[in-house]
């Protein structure tokens, strides 16, 4: 029995996503190493300092040849994880799109088509998730699973192992 064939297609006006794999460290950690190295920290140094693996920041800094390959300002014309968080967890207080735009500063437009676009469907209907929109292929920018699950948490509001 179950539910009929092409349910979620009908509900959510979109194909059935792929698993993006596993993902990797953010952008904005890696920027933020980066910066530490610039100081004169060591690569491993430079990774405890903003919460990776001394192995992660060695990594980082070999496969980029000691320079940083990514820019290290931020841009303004994306999202970054911490909005992303801040707009799931006014939609889960119930504030409107517009409410949400003018407290980030951002269009009604940009939040609207957050919300659109990056909600993962639990339990037969549509909830917001921040780390969606860093989680799918070709975005560039992504989510440690603890930083989900955090998210998760503080969202629901309980303790324990949230699932994925």
């Amino acid at each position: 029995m179950g539910r009929p064939a092409g349910w979620m297609t009908e509900l959510t006006g979109r194909s059935p996503m792929k698993s993006p794999g596993r993902p990797s460290t953010r952008r904005d950690v890696e920027r933020l190493f980066w910066r530490e190295i610039a100081k004169g920290l060591t690569s491993e140094d430079a990774a405890v300092a903003v919460g990776a693996a001394p192995a992660v920041g060695t990594r980082w800094f070999r496969h980029a040849g000691g320079m940083p390959q990514i820019d290290l300002a931020v841009s303004g014309r994306y999202l970054s994880f911490a909005e992303r968080e801040e707009i799931a967890l006014l939609r889960v207080q119930g504030a409107g799109v517009r409410e949400i735009a003018q407290q980030l500063g951002r269009a009604p437009s940009t939040i609207s088509r957050e919300l659109r676009r990056n909600a993962a469907t639990r339990g037969g209907k549509l909830e917001y998730r921040a780390s969606e929109g860093f989680s799918k292929p070709g975005m560039g920018l992504e989510v440690p699973y603890g930083c989900a699950v955090r998210v998760i948490v503080a969202v629901r509001g309980h303790e324990g192992r949230a699932s994925r």
